[in-house]
């Protein structure tokens, strides 16, 4: 469902730019509204969410999708954690819908999907573990990273039951908005896929930005 914002970005309390590939981990206050901007277009966020106050809490795929009985995500969804509580509410959605089933790409998916020679290519798994170790207080491990989202990423369901991977339908400018539910760690990775069109083979910047 397509909603636009009524948020100025001239009284945002937060922005920063995320280069293609790298990644974003940052906290989010109850009640503050988050926002990922899809700078150029066609580009996927591989996004994970934890309890700031106890990150053993985090997003649920299985419990949103069973809570809203659709597998997409858009405005009016409430993401939910693994003790089936709200986390966030998507508040306003320019793309459409966004993805929770596809995962994120790692170097061990590459080289089962794409090639061998495609082992040692930077992946979204690649992101989160460095931020990981580069940001030891927030207390996140390896066994943290679990069910994502992929922001802005095309993932059909097939008449099968399979999936697919898809041009994106995103466009320049277009964006996801959150109103954070509880205290939140979000970390991203700017997906830097190249093997498969959800960044249409050219990698991009996003951009997030925060209200109070």
């Amino acid at each position: 469902m397509i909603k636009e914002s009524q948020l100025n970005v001239n009284v945002a309390v937060f922005r920063q730019t995320v280069p293609a590939g790298d990644y974003f981990l940052h906290p989010i206050e109850k009640g503050q509204t988050f926002r990922i901007l899809d700078l150029e277009g066609n580009q996927a966020a591989d996004t994970l969410f934890y309890n700031a106050d106890e990150v053993s809490e985090r997003y649920s795929a299985m419990d949103t999708i069973r809570a809203q009985g659709n597998v997409y995500l858009t405005a009016g969804t409430v993401l939910r954690s693994n003790e089936d509580r709200p986390m966030l509410t998507i508040t306003a959605d320019t793309c459409g819908r966004h993805d929770t089933l596809g995962g994120a790409c790692a170097t061990e998916s590459n080289t089962v999907r794409y090639s061998l020679e495609k082992k040692c290519m930077h992946a979204c798994r690649d992101s989160w573990m460095l931020a990981i170790n580069e940001n030891e207080e927030y207390g996140l491990s390896k066994s943290d990273i679990t069910h994502n989202i992929n922001f802005f990423m095309n993932v059909p369901v097939t008449p099968e039951g399979g999936l697919t991977f898809e041009d994106g339908i995103s466009g320049a400018g277009k964006y996801v908005e959150m109103r954070a539910d509880m205290n939140i760690l979000v970390l991203i990775s700017n997906c830097p896929q190249l093997n498969n069109p959800c960044n249409g083979y050219n990698p991009t910047p996003v951009e997030v930005l925060i209200w109070e």
